[in-house]
């Protein structure tokens, strides 16, 4: 399972609730999580704040699943 799936089930989230808070259309979403199509940075941006981590965990340059602070 990719790290974006595992991060989706652990909060509970559907593809469709994804849908919702990205506003990336669900077979899209299903595309990219299933690694069939690659995010942009913007979707990725998107998914990593409805994910609450950051883009590098998404990417794999990281293990850390923790979101950067904030820009203050």
């Amino acid at each position: 399972m990719t790290p974006m799936k595992v991060l989706r089930k652990e909060r509970g989230y559907s593809q469709v609730k994804m849908q919702m808070l990205t506003g990336i259309d669900q077979s899209d979403y299903s595309k990219i999580e299933s690694g069939k199509r690659n995010m942009t940075f913007e979707q990725c941006r998107r998914i990593a704040l409805a994910l609450e981590t950051s883009m590098d965990y998404l990417a794999g340059l990281t293990d850390e699943q923790q979101p950067y602070p904030p820009k203050k």
